[in-house]
């Protein structure tokens, strides 16, 4: 058979094998939905385990707030709560310690669970500006310098 014998044999095994399809990475959406008893989470929980590549689903009755774990996409999650028929929408709040000025208008949130605020893509409301983090750091406990009145 030889080398060139040995080679086409190679090159046939090789070209036949299907190309692998690329995984998806395990995602975690959230999703803040009005549920008002047991029952309500009991059908949010049912429907939201049946989106395909749904590895674990876990509602959080207090903080109106269910969480879906596994190779599943935000859309298709979003599409299956809505199909319970309550009013949902990707979860909106991140914590307070991520804000710069947690109460800011279109920030701060009344019916956000304690110590969240509402995401926002506002350059001045996430960042202190170098003035705002001057004084800041002025009054911080943890500067020894800080103000001697106190």
């Amino acid at each position: 058979m030889g080398v060139s014998g040995t080679l086409e044999y190679l090159s046939e095994v090789l070209s036949n094998v299907k190309k692998s399809k690329k995984k998806k990475q395990t995602a975690t959406v959230s999703i803040k939905i009005r549920m008002d008893c047991e029952g309500c989470a009991r059908k949010v929980k049912n429907a939201l385990s049946k989106v395909k590549g749904a590895k674990s689903v876990d509602v959080d009755l207090k903080q109106q707030k269910a969480t879906v774990t596994g190779f599943v996409e935000p859309k298709k999650v979003l599409k299956a709560a809505q199909s319970t028929g309550k009013k949902c929408e990707i979860w909106p709040y991140v914590p307070y310690s991520m804000v710069a000025h947690p109460y800011a208008a279109g920030v701060y949130d009344k019916k956000a669970p304690p110590n969240f605020v509402r995401a926002t893509a506002d350059p001045s409301v996430v960042h202190l500006d170098p003035v705002e983090e001057q004084f800041s750091l002025m009054f911080s406990d943890e500067n020894p310098n800080a103000c001697n009145i106190m």
